[in-house]
């Protein structure tokens, strides 16, 4: 008997064509009955204020220095920074099998808001756009240190994904090299901007657009999808609509529309399982003083863990960590489960009812 191969039915693998990478996709498995562990949920009962908490206005922080009393965003040098500005040059190479170089860089914490327990998806798209700004300024001024080739402008969201204080807040880091994953995302956009003389990413957009299964939300300047090729079970992206290769080139319009896709997205995600939905998200966009980068389209990456429910978690092991990345429930469901959401957070529905 004849079979018909179908992406929502049939294993198969998928193209990451951002970074040349593969990810197999089993959808048939979603059928398998769930014996795994199941975690127990915290409550989220954090106060406005925490006394303990070194990014709270006025509190002191580890390096003896106290914040002001801010009332928006606020922005200083990690007091334990991965990269360090001071770090001399030096390079070793032995046998061309121990290898290594000195990596500077300048590291930045941004609280989101003077509020402990205010995540991004419970502020106002006023207070995001706030939040954008900041991005864009940080970003215009670490530019201006010649040594830096790369800004990564990143938040890790929740417990789960290692965050070591819950105040909202994310990072900001700059360093003298390019860091892998901008590496492999150059490559590719640079190989097929030099065949189509088109962006990659604006490309695939278009072509999102017209098959309309994948999409989650967009307004006149962005997108938000589930990329055809995610890892991660409610893995998303936002793509500028506009062919720019940085935040630095975003208009007041865009900035606005911006944080309207953050908060729209990211309360989607709470309210899939009503819980604060934990992430790494980050930019990716061209490198800085080091040359012109045509090919380049500013997009920003979400990777949430959450796979069942708000105690279940996707893990990469086994197969995922020794030959590639492998997911069950498909993006195109992924899609229509984020789409379907409520724009309205959850928690202020009930406060409704």
């Amino acid at each position: 008997m004849n079979q018909t191969f179908e992406l929502d039915s049939n294993p198969h693998t998928r193209l990451n064509v951002l970074t040349g990478e593969w990810v197999l996709v089993s959808p048939h498995r979603t059928k398998r009955p769930w014996q795994g562990k199941v975690e127990e949920l915290t409550p989220d009962n954090r106060p406005e204020y925490d006394a303990k908490c070194y990014l709270c206005p006025g509190n002191g922080r580890a390096d003896g220095d106290s914040n002001p009393n801010y009332t928006e965003s606020f922005v200083f040098n990690n007091d334990f920074a991965a990269l360090l500005e001071n770090t001399p040059e030096g390079e070793m190479n032995e046998d061309d099998l121990l290898v290594a170089n000195n990596q500077r860089g300048l590291c930045r914490v941004i609280s989101f808001s003077p509020k402990h327990n205010l995540t991004l998806p419970e502020m106002s798209v006023e207070a995001i756009t706030a939040v954008v700004e900041v991005w864009q300024h940080e970003f215009n001024s670490l530019a201006q240190n010649n040594w830096i080739k790369y800004i990564q402008i990143f938040e890790n969201k929740g417990e789960i994904m290692g965050c070591s204080n819950p105040h909202p807040h994310g990072q900001i880091w700059s360093q003298s090299d390019i860091p892998l994953e901008i590496a492999k995302e150059t490559e590719r956009q640079k190989t097929y901007y030099a065949i189509h003389r088109r962006s990659l990413l604006g490309d695939y957009l278009k072509l999102e657009q017209k098959k309309n299964e994948r999409i989650i939300f967009e307004n006149d300047h962005f997108a938000v999808l589930v990329p055809f090729w995610a890892v991660w079970p409610y893995e998303t992206m936002i793509i500028s609509k506009r062919h720019v290769n940085s935040i630095k080139l975003f208009t007041d319009a865009e900035k606005k529309s911006l944080a309207e896709a953050i908060k729209i997205l990211t309360t989607k995600y709470d309210n899939l399982f009503e819980t604060s939905f934990p992430y790494s998200a980050g930019m990716h966009q061209a490198p800085v003083n080091n040359g012109y980068y045509p090919e380049w389209h500013w997009h920003m990456h979400f990777y949430p863990p959450l796979l069942r429910s708000a105690s279940v978690k996707k893990f990469m092991v086994g197969y995922e960590m020794l030959a590639n990345p492998q997911r069950d429930i498909t993006p195109e469901f992924a899609a229509n489960r984020l789409k379907e959401m409520s724009t309205l957070h959850y928690k202020n529905s009930k406060a409704e009812d």
